[in-house]
């Protein structure tokens, strides 16, 4: 008798009101995919105060991690045998992130693919696969995850964490 209650109730809910219930879902998803485009958009066009705008404020966690077989390169290619291995995890800023993008002569991009959102409607969980490309140049790879929260200018992000796996093939001259 109670699953049969519990499964009438649950039901109910979505008989009652189901325009709220998809409609809120599929829009917060569209407004979130609006964000990641609008942050790759503002790396090719090394539009600085458009990003800074993605953020919910600026001094955010912004941390990478290298991969272990990317330091094991950057090590063997060292200029002093006994210099300390490069640090695995890095810290820096939405800001010197854009302004080292600004700064560059190339044409610099981020290529999303294989984006996973997972969203409450307040908070979500971004995780996408990214190429991060210098030119024709592929520079790094890997995932990259953000923390979004839904403010009263829509949706902002509040952390971003990647993986990075720097090619072992050096740059066209």
């Amino acid at each position: 008798m109670n699953k049969f209650l519990a499964t009438t109730l649950f039901l109910s809910v979505f008989i009652m009101f189901p325009q709220s219930v998809c409609a809120q879902s599929t829009d917060g998803k569209a407004q979130i995919e609006k964000v990641i485009e609008n942050f790759r958009a503002a790396i090719v066009n090394k539009d600085e105060e458009g990003f800074l705008k993605l953020f919910v404020k600026e001094d955010i966690t912004w941390s990478g991690v290298t991969t272990d077989a990317s330091i094991a390169r950057l090590y063997e290619t060292r200029p002093q045998p006994a210099m300390k291995p490069p640090r695995k995890i890095f810290n820096s800023s939405p800001r010197k992130f854009i302004k080292s993008i600004a700064a560059d002569k190339a044409r610099i991009e981020e290529t999303i693919s294989n984006v996973r959102i997972d969203s409450d409607g307040d908070v979500a969980q971004v995780w996408f696969d990214y190429n991060f490309l210098s030119g024709d140049y592929r520079e790094n790879w890997g995932k990259e995850s953000w923390q979004m929260v839904r403010t009263e200018d829509g949706w902002k992000i509040a952390a971003v964490v990647w993986s990075q796996e720097l090619n072992p093939a050096p740059p066209p001259k």
